[in-house]
């Protein structure tokens, strides 16, 4: 038995209600003044930044409970209404209804492990001769890179990753070098796990590639208004009023 498109339909939209409230029945059974704030983020950034400050935000705001889900597309939250906040990469969905703003613009660089760079050799040869690593789905690519700096891209076999992280993890391994973004790189590079290259010769790359959204009317809520002022000041930004 197969179920008839009108039956596969009828599914999808059964799941999002049946995911609804299972998520208000859990959000009822905890204590009367603690609250459920679903997070929907995009995996790279879950990981790198979010995640790593989340006991902080835990701690300081005990009555939030975070339910954390990743994924790579956007999210479209007239539709997701179990999702509270949204962060994606790349792109978000635009509605009315709904308030979309970027995180700020992110530096993308060359990153590698230190063990990598040889002081006897320029960098500008180096970043010639060295091993690259694409991360799929960056808005800066490797050709990008080399054109800005007046260089032609070697065209070698490279290393693909299709998350960020990966690529990071891949570079801290000493794979090669990873173009990607200072912010989700920042721990590797606090512990001297990667190194930028360059910095000072080559020119600098920053694109806005992570955006916030949340439903307009929500805002008041003190789970999602709490969460998003605390994001934006994580993250040096002003909130938008």
């Amino acid at each position: 038995m197969e179920l008839t498109p009108e039956g596969k339909r009828l599914q999808e939209s059964l799941s999002r209600v049946f995911d609804v409230i299972e998520a208000a029945c859990n959000e009822v059974a905890l204590a009367p003044q603690s609250q459920v704030l679903a997070v929907y983020c995009a995996p790279s950034f879950a990981v790198k930044w979010l995640g790593p400050r989340l006991p902080q935000f835990m701690q300081t705001h005990g009555d939030i409970t975070i339910r954390l889900s990743s994924g790579a597309e956007a999210i479209d939250l007239t539709q997701a209404r179990e999702v509270d906040v949204a962060i994606t990469y790349g792109s978000a969905h635009t509605r009315a209804g709904l308030v979309v703003r970027p995180l700020g613009k992110e530096r993308i660089v060359p990153l590698c492990s230190p063990s990598l760079i040889r002081a006897d050799e320029s960098l500008r040869d180096q970043m010639e001769r060295l091993a690259l690593i694409d991360s799929q789905l960056s808005r800066v690519s490797w050709p990008d890179w080399f054109g800005a700096n007046g260089m032609v891209c070697p065209t070698r076999p490279r290393a693909s990753f299709d998350r960020g992280a990966l690529a990071i993890s891949a570079a801290v391994d000493g794979m090669g070098v990873a173009l990607e973004s200072i912010r989700l790189a920042e721990r590797e590079l606090a512990r001297g796990d990667l190194v930028a290259i360059g910095e000072d010769q080559f020119a600098h790359i920053a694109r806005e590639t992570h955006f916030l959204s949340y439903r307009q009317n929500e805002m008041h809520l003190p789970k999602v208004g709490t969460f998003v002022q605390w994001l934006v000041a994580q993250l040096g930004l002003e909130l938008d009023t």
